[in-house]
Formats: C-alpha cells, structure tokens, sequence
C-alpha cells in the first residue's frame, strides 16, 4: 500500500497564505494605480501608449492571481469552470503576446475547492513550463485536457514545442510533484520529438471532512486502486 499526505492545511497556514493573497492584491493595486496616473501625466503619445500597456499588462497578472489564490470555504466547485477562467487569464496575460495558443478541452467535474485550486496550481505550472522551455520561435500550441476515467479524474497538458529532454528538473516540477501527491494521485511527464506531454491522474473523490480543526494522517490508498491507477497512466501516458 502506498501513504499519502493529508490534503488539509493547518489553519495556521491558511491564515498566513490569505494574508499573503491580500498583501500581493494590494500591491498589485498600488502598481496598477502608480502607472496608470504616469500615463495619464505623459506629454508623450508613445510614453502615454507604452505606460497604458503596462498597467493592461499588470492587471492580467492580477487576474491570474486572483484565480490561483487560496479558497477561504471549502465549497465544491466546478472544475471546468474554474479551469476555463484561469486558462483564459493565462492567455491574456503570458500566452498572447508570444503568439501560443492555449486550447482547454475538459469535461464536467466536481471537486472541493481545496482540491480545484490545487489541480489549478498544477495546470499553471505546466503551462508556464511550456511556454518557457518548449517555444524557442514564439509560436506553438498548448493543449489542456481534463477527463474522467472511472472513478479517476486526468488532466493532460500536451504542448507541440520542442523543450529538451534533458532539461534540469527545477522548482515548479518540486511544486508539481508535491501538489500531485497532496491530490493522492500520480504525475508524469513526458518527452517526444514534437513536443512533451505531462499527466496527472488523481481519484476524484476524497477523504471526509476534518473533525473540529485537526490535520488528517496519511490514508492508505486500497491495493486495487493502487493497481488501477497503475494500468491507467500506463494506458495515456503511450
């Protein structure tokens, strides 16, 4: 049997990433405000249109932060919706410009906010990785995907660039790998000719609720889910 982490957060925790979220709005509001009253003091046409452009610019970075923060309920949420929202600040904001086109083909599923906003935080990081590494023109495709498969949900992020194989594991990949476990699922990436192809499979269902506060121990994962979930990644990742 495989352990995993607890999916909870210690309260502690939450209060510090929510006073975190708040100080990052703030200053994105100070930054956003700084420029735009430059840019309406500018003499210069080109100075007034380059200032204007930045604070656009800021305000898609802010909207993708928006859509990463931490949720403050533990409501259940639509996952495609929420995916669909944040893929469209990722594209306004890192994609469009380098001239990648950002293509989202999922499906209905329900998921604890909790564990949508880590599903989100992963999908952001694979795009951002993708768009770094993959696209040394500027051009390309990524393509995201979130089905189910039983009692599994998959989410694939496929790209037609041509990132190394050999590129050095960084931090995004630690976070990637962390945030699939906290999920109780399985991560893997992989590199072809034409581009690289990265696979999360996770169940959709999780643990019950935490009693009065407490963090949850680690919850063995059954034999034949394990074996299930084996068969499956073998299954997609070809």
């Amino acid at each position: 049997m495989m352990e995993f982490p607890s999916q909870r957060r210690v309260p502690q925790e939450q209060t510090l990433l929510h006073e975190l979220n708040h100080r990052v709005n703030n200053e994105f509001a100070t930054a956003i405000s700084v420029v735009s009253l430059a840019a309406a003091r500018a003499g210069n046409s080109e100075v007034k249109a380059a200032l204007s452009g930045v604070a656009e610019l800021l305000h898609r970075y802010a909207d993708v932060h928006r859509a990463l923060q931490t949720p403050e309920y533990n409501i259940v949420l639509d996952a495609e919706t929420y995916l669909r929202q944040l893929c469209l600040s990722i594209s306004r904001s890192y994609l469009d410009h380098q001239k990648i086109k950002l293509v989202l083909a999922t499906e209905p599923l329900q998921l604890e906010a909790d564990r949508c906003w880590r599903l989100g935080m992963i999908v952001y990081e694979l795009i951002i990785n993708s768009a770094r590494h993959a696209f040394s023109s500027g051009e390309g495709e990524i393509r995201v995907e979130l089905l189910r498969a039983g009692a599994f949900a998959r989410c694939s992020v496929v790209d037609n660039g041509s990132a190394a194989a050999t590129l050095a594991p960084g931090r995004g990949l630690k976070i990637i790998d962390d945030l699939s476990r906290s999920l109780g699922g399985r991560f893997e990436q992989r590199f072809r000719p034409h581009g690289s192809r990265s696979i999360l499979i996770f169940r959709e269902d999780s643990e019950p609720a935490t009693i009065a506060g407490k963090s949850r121990k680690a919850v063995p994962i059954p034999q034949r889910d394990t074996q299930a979930l084996d068969d499956l990644t073998s299954a997609v990742a070809c």
